[in-house]
């Protein structure tokens, strides 16, 4: 019986390619089990945050405290994630996390609960993450035998993250509204063991370990590569701009929610479905393409669609019409990360690979702290649909930018595909493709 490849696969085999390996396919499930009680947690503790304080100002410190620790940890998290078994960094930072879930829905349910306790909680969580996400992302490399289907991968990962974007916050609107915050988080702290299970359930083969440099001569190696390599920095720089302007708008939604289109918990949860539905969708696009080819378009017109989309929310005063807004949004924002982040990995050498990931989720993560607390002082100031506008507009004009540098951009990928023997026919097929007028068929 022949192997089954990328190319003898067809129609939806294509999109979901990556599940043909197993230990892909435990990460995929538990991750899409955990990450849906994260989802709920996060639409909850804002909510609580909301109803506690009724402040913007409030809700953007609480991301703040959560998101910071991205900015400071993460670089030295890609150090050891290049260093030690990537598994049992994953395994300890989800128990950390399972008992942040825990304490806060005791917190909650004992109805002694502080803001000070949140930001705290927040800040821990922050801490947790900032160790598991870029680790994360390199894990799911491991996962992969075969490297052709890596930007597969990627995408069925942005699925799963947006799946429970879609699940989680419309099961925690009805959960808040019939059973309160705490129970939210408490289904968080439940969910941990599904990805633990899944972690401990894999067959990973050995990392060959070797001398290493000290943690500081790594980190500055790291550095040097990512931002002397240009297609990567200038990835980098284009996600860390568009995080900082754009991608705190989720911490106004409570404040349209309640203010602006008059509703509830129910109109929140909605709403952050919706921009995840949105995002599903592009993951279906971008999971149905074989190869890298073409990504620099994707990017430029997904920027542009991500920004026009956050000004045309700002300007709705209807429920209806700003859920479907945010579909668009949701599809904007993660055919723009999605893309960018398998480009990275496409591109990075595979010792660099956690400590330049760790430089991705700082562009994406750590940048957003900045963009929370920014967006919060400017919404006590101007208001939330102004400050959304704001960032939309800003969004655009990064596009218009990233879209004046594409054929340099171009010119700088085609060589390194070729010199670093990264799946033959892209390079042969982008080379094709910029003696064409217009796109291929």
């Amino acid at each position: 019986m022949p192997a089954i490849t990328s190319k003898t696969l067809r129609g939806i085999g294509i999109a979901f390619r990556a599940l043909r390996y197993r230990n892909y396919r435990l990460f995929f499930i538990g991750q899409g089990l955990s990450l849906t009680g994260t989802w709920m947690q996060s639409v909850a503790v804002s909510w609580l945050v909301y109803r506690l304080t009724q402040s913007e100002f409030i809700l953007g410190m609480v991301a703040f405290a959560g998101q910071v620790p991205v900015l400071l940890i993460s670089p030295f998290a890609g150090v050891l994630g290049d260093r030690l078994d990537r598994r049992r960094i994953l395994v300890t930072v989800q128990v950390l996390a399972m008992a942040q879930a825990f304490t806060l829905a005791a917190l909650t349910m004992g109805g002694v609960i502080r803001i000070w306790h949140i930001v705290c909680l927040a800040s821990l969580l922050g801490v947790a993450m900032a160790v598991e996400m870029p680790t994360r992302q390199a894990f799911v490399v491991q996962l992969i035998e075969d490297r052709a289907d890596l930007g597969n991968a990627i995408a069925l990962n942005s699925g799963i993250f947006n799946s429970s974007r879609l699940i989680g916050p419309a099961i925690a609107g009805i959960v808040v509204s019939l059973a309160g915050e705490g129970i939210c988080f408490a289904l968080n702290g439940v969910s941990y063991f599904a990805v633990l299970a899944a972690l401990l359930m894999m067959r990973m083969p050995s990392r060959p370990s070797a001398p290493r440099p000290g943690l500081f001569s790594e980190l500055k190696e790291g550095l040097s590569y990512a931002f002397g390599f240009r297609p990567i920095r200038d990835l980098i720089a284009t996600v860390a701009t568009i995080s900082l302007v754009a991608m705190s708008f989720p911490v106004l939604l409570p404040i349209f929610a309640g203010r602006v289109l008059g509703g509830g918990a129910h109109t929140y949860g909605f709403l952050v479905a919706a921009t995840g539905a949105g995002a599903l969708l592009g993951v279906a696009f971008l999971a149905m393409r074989r190869s890298v080819l073409g990504l620099g378009r994707i990017i430029r017109a997904a920027i542009l669609i991500f920004g026009a989309g956050m000004v045309a929310f700002s300007f709705s005063r209807s429920a209806l019409l700003s859920t479907g807004i945010l579909v668009v949004v949701g599809f904007g924002m993660i055919a723009t990360l999605a893309s960018c982040n398998t480009m990275v990995q496409t591109l990075v050498d595979e010792d660099k690979r956690s400590r330049v990931m760790s430089l991705y989720v700082m562009a994406v993560m750590g940048t957003a702290p900045l963009g929370s607390v920014l967006a919060g002082s400017v919404s006590s100031a101007i208001g939330a649909p102004y400050t959304v506008r704001i960032g939309g507009v800003i969004c655009i004009l990064a596009g218009i930018v990233f879209a004046l540098r594409l054929p340099s951009f171009r010119k700088s990928v085609r060589p390194i595909y070729q010199k670093m023997g990264i799946i033959r026919e892209v390079a042969v097929g982008m080379q094709a493709a910029d003696d064409l007028p217009g796109p291929p068929e």
